[in-house]
């Protein structure tokens, strides 16, 4: 039920776009169409699925203080160094997706352009694990902790579906507004960003939900 909870949390409550508003820069520049929009969210789903519970192990036996106790050196703290560790994490696994996207898909590597080894620097990649890194510390009993590698994974599949849900629908929305007789003040990013804020509000009816 615990895994249940963060699954379901994770993709409508602590929705990475619509909760926090993180990885905004590639959510809007390529949510123009649904193709590329369903494309750059599974890219960074996959990145996210790979990293968070590589992170989690990370943190857990090497990272943390007295992580290192199993190696005779239970005073070390190596908690200092989480950023760096994390990213050089992302970074790795960016690189196989970009690879594989270019071998595999050219034309949505086309078109996804410079957006997708951004990814390496997607805040909402990164804010996974670090929310997953304070989720660790919560008090066991809580239902949104993470208490083994497997939460993690549950975690980052949850977050990767949400920012993928979120990218989609708003590739959907402006797809159908370029038929649509938007007033010449607000077009392009003007109502991108209005759409947006309407979508961040109509989630917030998730936020009373309990499982």
């Amino acid at each position: 039920m615990e895994s249940l909870n963060i699954f379901i949390r994770s993709i409508f409550i602590d929705n990475m776009v619509f909760a926090f508003f993180f990885g905004m820069c590639s959510y809007i520049a390529v949510s123009k169409s649904v193709k590329t929009a369903l494309g750059l969210g599974a890219a960074v789903t996959f990145v996210m699925v790979m990293t968070v519970p590589l992170n989690y192990l990370l943190y857990e036996f090497v990272l943390k203080a007295g992580a290192l106790s199993w190696a005779g050196l239970p005073d070390v703290n190596l908690d200092f160094l989480t950023f760096i560790v994390f990213i050089a994490t992302i970074a790795a696994f960016v690189q196989l997706v970009e690879m594989a996207v270019e071998k595999f898909s050219p034309t949505l590597y086309s078109q996804l352009g410079i957006f997708l080894p951004l990814i390496a620097v997607n805040c909402a990649i990164m804010g996974c694990s670090l929310f997953m890194q304070q989720r660790i510390l919560m008090d066991p009993a809580n239902t949104q902790a993470i208490t083994s590698v497997w939460d993690s994974i549950v975690y980052a599949v949850g977050s990767g579906l949400g920012w993928t849900l979120a990218i989609v629908l708003m590739g959907a929305i402006r797809e159908k507004m370029q038929y649509c007789d938007v007033p010449k003040p607000l077009q392009g990013l003007g109502i991108t960003f209005i759409t947006v804020g309407l979508m961040a509000m109509a989630m917030l009816c998730f936020s009373g939900l309990k499982i």
